[in-house]
């Protein structure tokens, strides 16, 4: 089993649900997050006033599915969150040594199904 952990804009959000959807991956967890790397930030205008904004806001996706479902999945990622500009995002893939459902005390990809 792998963990996929993917930082997207949260605008192509609804795009890459859809696309996990049509390819049979319903299950995901979604974490609103903050950060900044090359597209480093910008500076807004409110009242007058500026500001700089160092952190944009994100959302982290985190998947843990078998090994073969690791490739359909990063392909939907990468065809349904690209923008083709600086920030689009990041993929990464860790391996997973055990998952266990707690209600049932399956244990194994069936606990992730």
């Amino acid at each position: 089993m792998k963990k996929i952990e993917a930082i997207i804009r949260p605008e192509v959000f609804g795009a890459v649900r859809d696309g996990l959807a049509k390819e049979g991956f319903a299950g995901l967890s979604v974490s609103e997050i903050a950060g900044c790397g090359r597209q480093l930030g910008h500076t807004g205008l409110f009242r007058g006033n500026t500001y700089e904004i160092e952190f944009l806001p994100k959302l982290k996706l985190e998947l843990i599915v078998d090994d073969d479902k690791v490739n359909p999945i990063v392909e939907v990622l990468l065809r349904d969150a690209a923008t083709g500009k600086v920030g689009d995002g990041k993929i990464f893939i860790y391996p997973i040594e055990q998952a266990i459902r707690i209600r049932t005390k399956e244990v194994g990809s069936v606990a992730v199904e």
